[in-house]
């Protein structure tokens, strides 16, 4: 076969590189020739991904609640994904900044809108049987989520908004000690942490801490404010932002609070979760009111953060029974 100019091209380009590091460019050549040619299966590894689902009971919609919980990682591993590549960025734009906001929305917005698996893809007898045997695990236990809102925020937001105003000037490591979530894995019985926190802050505050420090200057708010102060046309950029805020403070816990009215409510007395944690309060947006840009909404929005949702929810659960 005669090479054609391109191919000689190319030739000539990889022996450059591999002289350049000290390497025998034909040794590499034998390596390309003796591979097997690549399959799907292989390179995203689908056999081991297929046999990470490890149910602890016999009931069938356990499965269905463990996969659901995988592709739930999956996809905040893709938002972290995006959140490095904007607080790492060494010559960030409104455009590039944009871009990965809205990457970050498309995530958040196939999670919330697949979340009626959660709410209705599993039959109530089934699931109120299995989840006893996974305590004292919780979906609260979620680290990569928990680095979401660390790298979306300033940290002083993330505090428990009884203590935001009296913290706002203290340390990370003061603040870290009324982070919002610690309140939500509280014993209902006795207002102490349920063994599902400890377990958390073992294995994540160290992490936790380390990110709040790293992303002090970095995280979205900080870079938005950066940017706008630099003069760069941040409309575009505001909205995405706005979307994210109600993404992930409101559609994302409400999607969870819509789950357990399904699973948990019983009348006359509610289900604990299998945290311990208070759900009831924890998950409403509107008791929270954790809103990582405070800076771009009126203060009547802030006012009413949440309410409508919340209220249209439990209507329509209700009227459903």
């Amino acid at each position: 076969m005669d090479f054609t100019p391109e191919i000689k091209h190319k030739l000539d380009k990889l022996q450059e590189k591999y002289e350049a590091m000290g390497q025998d460019m034909a040794s590499y050549l034998d390596g390309l020739l003796y591979a097997d040619f690549l399959t799907y299966w292989d390179y995203i590894h689908l056999d081991t991904l297929l046999s990470l689902q490890s149910p602890k009971t016999p009931f069938p919609d356990e499965e269905i609640f463990i996969m659901y919980h995988q592709i739930t990682e999956l996809y905040f591993k893709l938002s972290l994904h995006e959140c490095r590549q904007i607080a790492e960025h060494q010559q960030l734009t409104a455009q590039f900044f944009t871009e990965r906001i809205k990457r970050i929305n498309a995530y958040f917005n196939a999670l919330t809108t697949s979340f009626e698996v959660m709410v209705n893809g599993m039959e109530k007898e089934q699931f109120l049987k299995f989840r006893m045997s996974l305590l004292p695990a919780s979906g609260f236990q979620s680290g990569q989520y928990r680095m979401i809102e660390i790298s979306a925020t300033n940290f002083t937001q993330l505090v428990d908004k009884s203590q935001r105003e009296a913290l706002k000037n203290a340390s990370i490591d003061e603040q870290f000690e009324y982070i919002y979530w610690k309140f939500g894995a509280t014993e209902l019985a006795t207002g102490k942490q349920t063994l599902t926190l400890k377990q958390f802050i073992q294995k994540y505050a160290t992490q936790f801490l380390q990110l709040a420090k790293a992303r002090e200057h970095s995280n979205f708010a900080a870079l938005y404010q950066r940017l706008e102060s630099q003069g760069a046309d941040v409309s575009e950029l505001a909205e995405e932002l706005r979307k994210l805020d109600l993404y992930v403070n409101v559609e994302w816990p409400l999607s969870h609070y819509k789950s357990a009215v399904r699973y948990l409510e019983k009348d006359p007395v509610d289900i604990a979760a299998t945290g311990g944690t208070n759900w009831q309060k924890y998950l409403p947006p509107r008791f929270q009111k954790r809103i990582f840009y405070p800076f771009l909404w009126t203060e009547e929005q802030i006012e009413e953060w949440g309410k409508s949702w919340v209220l249209s929810v439990l209507k329509t659960l209700r009227n459903d029974k």
